[in-house]
């Protein structure tokens, strides 16, 4: 019984050291011996990141008036890989409603990584690049996936740590009611 509990406890223990691995280009980078910011019920620092779909670079401030799902992911982290279909689901479901979702992904490969791992799963997502670095150091990233929601007035709501089911009924209506 206790060689199986400490084998459970090893598997678990490789399994979140594996998502906790840091993008070290991209942690050196951008806002360098700045504090973190990201602080719920405070206003949401700004960030620019790149679409990988189409290279053009969005920002949180040109997002106002929009509910912001805030997702930073990596295509070898299994719980983000989890999570993908239930972030598929919710950004359909919000189609036509305003809601951003905005998937920035870690990888040290950068977009062509996101693009084969997008080719190779069959999923797809409005995912970018941080190529500065600046929003994975804004937001005080330590692991992945960590996401953020963020109102319609910039007002960082929620932080979340870890993967969640993003189409659950509760998650739609707490999204859903900040739109309001």
């Amino acid at each position: 019984m206790q060689r199986i509990l400490f084998l459970f406890i090893a598997c678990l223990f490789l399994s979140l050291a594996a998502c906790s691995k840091a993008d070290k280009t991209q942690k050196s980078a951008g806002t360098a011996g700045k504090d973190f910011v990201a602080v719920e019920k405070s206003p949401a620092p700004d960030f620019s990141v790149v679409s990988v779909a189409n290279g053009s670079a969005v920002k949180l401030s040109d997002l106002k008036g929009k509910v912001v799902l805030l997702n930073f992911w990596a295509t070898w982290c299994p719980p983000c890989r989890e999570e993908i279909p239930s972030m598929m689901k919710l950004n359909s479901l919000m189609a036509g409603k305003p809601f951003q979702m905005v998937a920035v992904s870690i990888d040290e490969g950068g977009k062509p990584a996101v693009e084969s791992f997008f080719k190779e799963s069959g999923h797809m997502l409005p995912a970018y690049i941080d190529e500065s670095g600046a929003a994975i150091k804004s937001y005080g990233i330590t692991g992945v996936p960590e996401s953020f929601i963020i109102d319609k007035q910039g007002i960082l709501v929620k932080k979340v740590i870890g993967g969640f089911a993003w189409d659950s009924p509760e998650a739609v209506s707490f999204l859903e009611g900040l739109m309001k």
